[in-house]
């Protein structure tokens, strides 16, 4: 039988996806949100709000390379998906994204409603 020199494409399980690890930080201004996607591409990646609903879908183009076998594979899946239930003290029409050596950084600030402001007190 001929040996096949392909690389061997991940398993695909359907609907089937990873959960990716993220981290919250809160400050006075909103949230920022790490996730760790590795292998994933701008183009790969799904980002979307949809009324208090955030969610995060990417697939990840790892790939064995050339001329090698892999022996154990743990993140042979290759998509993830993450959703989370916003605060309506949040600002939706503001998140800001960046991704990069596999990690995703969205930024969703506050909106000026649940902002803390100063309140000036007049003297009688």
């Amino acid at each position: 039988m001929p040996e096949n020199h392909e690389p061997k494409k991940a398993p695909r399980y359907g609907s089937a996806a990873l959960t990716p690890p993220v981290d919250v930080i809160e400050d006075a201004g909103g949230i920022t949100l790490y996730a760790d996607l590795p292998g994933v591409s701008r183009e790969s990646l799904n980002l979307h709000v949809e009324a208090e609903t955030l969610t995060i879908e990417a697939e990840s183009s790892l790939t064995v390379p050339e001329g090698l076998k892999t022996s154990h594979t743990e993140v042979g899946l290759g998509r993830f998906q993450r959703v989370f239930t916003l605060s309506k003290e949040l600002d939706t029409e503001k998140v800001s994204a960046e991704l990069a050596q596999g990690v995703l950084k969205l930024r969703i600030p506050k909106a000026e409603h649940a902002k803390p402001r100063r309140i000036n007190v007049k003297v009688a």
